[in-house]
């Protein structure tokens, strides 16, 4: 799929806006103050696309603590070793150069819904018309006794934030002694990415293959089942890696002796392992549960679908993985950066007098590398439903990929770069 391809399906969520001048843009909306807090798909497509749907006349800031944006889309490939952190790369000052956004380096500290202001780190204080708020996830490392220590003596990893961990995963797979094992933990869904950490396990026996034949990779998932894509890993699993990928549904990790690589388990024995990449439960992003945006069990954000705003404070909208997700809505990068176009019109709608669009459309393709290039997919169409106020998948749409091809790997990069495109391009 190209480019122009992409970005026209996508438009589908947001056809309200079609046709309409920018001569018909009201006051409100060119006077309006936009602050987009967070930098990756759901943050910079949201002000990418603010800018776009106003005819670049909404004044757009973004805060973002990073220089460049990092997929994690894609990251798991770095920490197998077959790409690496500067193919999954992108900068952000296009969105500066080509569509007029401020772009502020910085992180937020605090958010003001009365006053509408923002206190940034720096110590300066914003104000708003408009925030829109994507910070992504948080790990919630009391989750697992011992985990937070353990983590920042460097003795386990989460890598589910591509960055530095990611690089940092790869080198203690790496160096991994012969025969050793690699655990994974995987907590009770909802979490960032269904499919993440089934893909992270083949990657890792993937390397192991090569460089460590005789190395084991062991899955702790504390769910009844693979969350995602359950028969095409489960298949890939007894053809591609026999004997050495292992997984335990049900098997829940409550604490860790990371001084003797131990990982304790609810109800089981305890496991020794050599490589210890446990993750704890997630919630919304730290900034959204500080500001009591996080108004679902206190971990994640309850929005109106319609519009992405939040059910707690008015004129802040929230996308991406900190939000409570929709009946079969995958926490993904795709569908973050659906939300944000579905985000960006309703607030161009809202603050120029128009109707917000009453039956927005999202789409959502995840794809998981199974090898270095052999992949699968998922793919699914969610509509909203006006009386039941939510988001309901369209029969007969998406679809599930039979079985994993180099085919499949190909198309996979080209949705990478057609998506980074969309979101930063």
């Amino acid at each position: 799929m190209d480019r122009r391809h992409f970005i026209g399906h996508s438009a589908a969520a947001v056809g309200l806006l079609a046709g309409l001048s920018g001569q018909t843009r009201a006051a409100s909306l060119q006077k309006a103050e936009i602050l987009v807090i967070g930098g990756g798909y759901g943050g910079a497509t949201a002000a990418k696309y603010l800018r776009m749907f106003s005819n670049n006349t909404a004044r757009v800031t973004l805060i973002e603590p990073n220089t460049s944006f990092i997929s994690c889309p894609m990251s798991n490939l770095v920490i197998g070793g077959s790409r690496t952190m500067a193919e999954i790369t992108s900068p952000y000052d296009t969105l500066s150069k080509r569509h007029g956004i401020k772009i502020i380096q910085d992180s937020v500290v605090s958010i003001d819904p009365t006053q509408k202001t923002v206190k940034l780190a720096s110590g300066k204080t914003l104000r708003y018309d408009k925030a829109v708020v994507s910070p992504g996830i948080s790990l919630n490392m009391n989750t697992i006794e011992g985990l937070a220590q353990a983590n920042k003596d460097g003795i386990t990893l989460q890598a589910w934030k591509a960055g530095a961990e990611t690089v940092a995963l790869h080198k203690q797979v790496a160096a991994m002694r012969e025969g050793g094992t690699y655990v994974i933990s995987i907590p009770e869904a909802p979490y960032r990415c269904p499919p993440g950490p089934y893909e992270r396990a083949c990657q890792v026996a993937s390397y192991l293959k090569q460089h460590n034949s005789k190395g084991k990779v062991l899955i702790l998932d504390a769910n009844q089942d693979v969350v995602s894509k359950a028969g095409l890993f489960k298949k890939v699993w007894a053809e591609q890696y026999a004997g050495m990928i292992e997984y335990l549904p049900k098997h829940n990790v409550v604490g860790v002796d990371a001084k003797n690589k131990i990982v304790k388990l609810e109800v089981q024995d305890d496991v020794k392992a050599d490589v210890l990449n446990l993750l704890p439960q997630m919630a919304a992003g730290e900034i959204a549960v500080k500001t009591g945006l996080a108004n679902s069990n206190g971990r994640w954000v309850n929005v109106n679908y319609i519009n992405f705003e939040s059910t707690a404070q008015k004129d802040i909208h929230v996308l991406g993985d900190s939000i409570q997700i929709a009946p079969l809505m995958p926490k993904s990068g795709h569908m973050a950066n659906q939300h944000a176009k579905v985000a960006a019109a309703a607030i161009v709608a809202e603050l120029s007098g128009w109707e917000v669009n009453p039956a927005p459309v999202l789409t959502n393709t995840c794809y998981s590398f199974v090898n270095s290039r052999e992949v699968v997919h998922v793919a699914s169409v969610h509509q909203y439903n006006a009386a039941e106020k939510t988001y309901k998948t369209v029969p007969g749409s998406g679809g599930l990929s039979p079985a994993p091809t180099v085919l499949e790997g190909i198309y996979a990069w080209g949705w990478a770069h057609n998506i980074w495109a969309d979101s930063l391009g």
